[in-house]
């Protein structure tokens, strides 16, 4: 008899209760939303292929206000470089499903 896969437990905030999972697309909009507060646009303008470098001119100091606002609605620690390393929103939208994926 073949023993089942066990799942990982799943992670778990401050107090001890489960930190809820996440879809791709409720972290796209999560993403889109936190990006659009910081560098003062609309959501709706900001897709998948969007380059905050490039599109936007986004800065260091924006990055880190994106990273930091991630951190606190995710419970993740992200860095400035893991958002620099995301050339588009998908790509950093890729990042977050990983990193949330990852044990912690």
């Amino acid at each position: 008899m073949t023993p089942k896969p066990v799942r990982a437990a799943p992670p778990l905030k401050e107090n001890g209760t489960p930190m809820p999972t996440r879809t791709r697309e409720q972290l796209d909009l999560l993403l889109r939303t936190v990006v659009s507060d910081v560098i003062g646009t609309e959501p709706e303008e900001l897709h998948g292929g969007t380059s905050l470098v490039e599109d936007f001119g986004i800065d260091s100091l924006e990055l880190m206000e994106i990273g930091s606002r991630l951190e606190s609605a995710l419970g993740l620690r992200i860095q400035v470089g893991d958002l620099t390393a995301a050339e588009t929103l998908g790509e950093a939208v890729d990042l977050l499903v990983t990193r949330l994926a990852e044990p912690r």
